[in-house]
């Protein structure tokens, strides 16, 4: 069994980039999650990844997702608030067009190409605690 692991703000790598961006890294052995903030009208790197998956959620704000398509036509695609895309290997950079920060949770991981679905959705043991039912249930 895996242990359970918290992290705080402290524990982070904290990084404020020159292109606007500041970001606090999360990193594990087998994935990395990291909180970005990315100023008003600001860009950032053009880049690619050949390994790695990358997952970009929006949390707050508006935030552009600009990427080369299979023809390297460059395609735009705009998120909002909870909204999320999934970066394989194409040509892609990220960019705040609006007037307001924009907040976004990236979850990187090294995919092995297997389709992990059902024993994600799967693997969740229930277990009762009559003792600790009671207790929460008496106040």
């Amino acid at each position: 069994m895996l242990p359970i692991i918290f992290r705080a703000i402290q524990d982070a790598i904290h990084v404020d980039k020159k292109t606007g961006t500041s970001v606090d890294y999360y990193i594990f052995d087998e994935y990395e999650i990291h909180v970005n903030q990315i100023r008003p009208h600001t860009v950032q790197e053009w880049h690619s990844h050949s390994r790695i998956i990358e997952t970009v959620l929006v949390t707050k704000g508006r935030l552009l997702c600009r990427y080369l398509d299979g023809s390297g036509v460059t395609k735009d695609r705009h998120l909002g608030k909870n909204e999320l895309v999934q970066v394989g290997g194409c040509v892609h950079t990220f960019e705040n067009d609006t007037d307001e920060a924009a907040e976004f949770i990236v979850f990187r991981f090294v995919p092995d190409g297997a389709d992990k679905r059902d024993m994600i959705k799967g693997d969740k043991k229930l277990f009762s605690f009559p003792e600790t039912e009671e207790t929460v249930g008496a106040g």
